[in-house]
Order: structure tokens, then sequence, then C-alpha cells
């Protein structure tokens, strides 16, 4: 039996797998809020192993992502395309694209069966297309991030964000507010612009077949219905997957190329 472990950490919350022989046996999240980071990261991973039943010295390899070389107890750092590429092949077998989309940012990847990255394209930072927008736009709402997927599926008229800049997406969130626009209308038409921009990176990278949403938007059910929207209004030969674990896909992949490289380096040493 080998136990690794994966951690992902991110602008906004931390990310913990626990992975026994290929298989997650536990996942946590733990927001960051304004609390030291360095504490979220050693009480997140004591609480994962906890939830696992295994001990720190059960672990043979901890392997990081994001920003995890704020991590000291790691034993290796991959870079986090590599690890979101990995963790969908895992949870989404077949998929040939992944959109990991994060609190200040989306990427397109392009992989290979072997979670090799071909091919990517990000958006940058001031984009209106991330987590930290619409954790924004929900709290000018007055409604939960949970809210948002359920609420954008219901809507008739999306009303559409027309900027690019978040704080300008922002202001025009405020004026359609002011106009009595509905907030499921709202949500659909932020979800249509941000699947949109999401369309742009994906064809800019030759996406073709499975393509997967992973990281903190993943269980956004209202942006890859949009995405689906736009994929089939454009007719493109795309099929957006999801998985439950999406959000863990950083995390799980890291704990699987943990893994591989433990097997490596014991096949090294008994050479």
């Amino acid at each position: 039996m080998i136990v690794t472990a994966g951690m992902d950490v991110g602008s906004s919350s931390v990310k913990t797998a626990v992975v026994v022989d290929d298989k997650p046996i536990a996942l946590r999240t733990d927001r960051i809020r304004r609390r030291d980071l360095r504490k979220v990261i050693e009480e997140s991973y004591e609480a994962v192993l906890a939830d696992a039943g295994v001990q720190r010295s059960d672990v043979a390899y901890l392997a990081t992502t994001g920003e995890g070389e704020l991590v000291e107890f790691r034993r290796g750092h991959f870079y986090g395309m590599t690890t979101h590429a990995r963790g969908a092949v895992f949870l989404m077998p077949g998929t040939e694209s992944a959109l990991d989309i994060g609190a200040l940012h989306a990427r397109a990847m392009k992989f290979d069966a072997r979670s090799r990255v071909l091919a990517y394209r990000m958006t940058n930072q001031c984009a209106s297309g991330s987590g930290q927008f619409l954790e924004n736009v929900s709290r000018y709402l007055g409604i939960t991030l949970e809210d948002i997927g359920p609420l954008s599926c219901s809507a008739n008229n999306p009303e559409l964000v027309s900027s690019i800049c978040a704080v300008l997406a922002e202001t025009d969130v405020i004026n359609m507010v002011s106009r009595g626009i509905q907030t499921q209308d709202i949500l659909k038409g932020i979800h249509v612009s941000m699947a949109g921009r999401y369309l742009k990176l994906l064809r800019a990278i030759g996406a073709e077949g499975q393509v997967a949403i992973t990281g903190g938007l993943s269980a956004d059910v209202g942006l890859a219905k949009a995405l689906r929207e736009k994929i089939a209004e454009e007719k493109l030969a795309m099929e957006v997957v999801t998985d439950d674990r999406a959000i863990y896909a950083g995390a799980i992949g890291a704990a699987l190329w943990g893994a591989y490289r433990h097997n490596v380096l014991a096949r090294r040493s008994a050479a």
C-alpha cells in the first residue's frame, strides 16, 4: 500500500487530497480568508490525514502545486497545469482538454493521455471570468456562491456583461440591478460572457473532444450549462464534462504524480 498526499495552495483556499494506491480516500478544502496561510496549510494537512485515518509517517510522498512552495514539509512540487491535467484525466477518463478556473484567472490546457500538456492559454488577472469576480457579484446580490449556478439555470432573459475588466463588469452589474434586471438573468448573462471568453481560449489551443472543467468553479452548473450552449451554438466538436471532485483536480493530480515519482525513486534505489 502506497499513501501519497497532494496539496493545492490557491489564492483563496487550500485543497488537500490523500491517495492510497491511486485511489483518493480523503479530500478537504479550507478557505484562507484573512488567516495566516502557513497555519491554514498545517491545519488542513493534519485534518485530511485524520479524515483518511493515516499518520504523517504513513505518507510516502507529499506533493504540492499552486503556491505550494509555502508548504515547508513537502517532498516535491509540480506545476499547476501538470497536476490539473493529471487530475482531469484521472477523474474524467478520455478527457483531452481542460479549463482550470480559479479565483484570479482561468486557463485552457490541451494534453495527451499521459497528462503531458501540449498547449495552453490563460486569461489575464483583470478578466471578469474568475472565481473572485463571481464571489464579489454574489456578495453584492446578496446570494451565496452555491446559489449562483441553479439561479443562472433558471434564467429566461440573460443580460450580457460587456466588459472584460472585472471592475467595469461589476459596475455593469450594479447598473443592471438599478434597472430592475432579475438576479437570475444577471447571473446567466455573466455566465454566457464568461463562456464566450473561455471558448476563445479553447479554440486557441485547438481543443476538441471532451473538455473538463476543474478548479474552484467546476461545481458551477450554470457556467457549465452556458459553455455547453455556446459550444452547441457554434457547432464545435467539444463536449463539456464535469465531476463532483473536479475542484480537487490539482490536489489529486499532485498526489498521483507524487506516487509516480516515489515509485521511480524506489526503483532507482533498488537498482
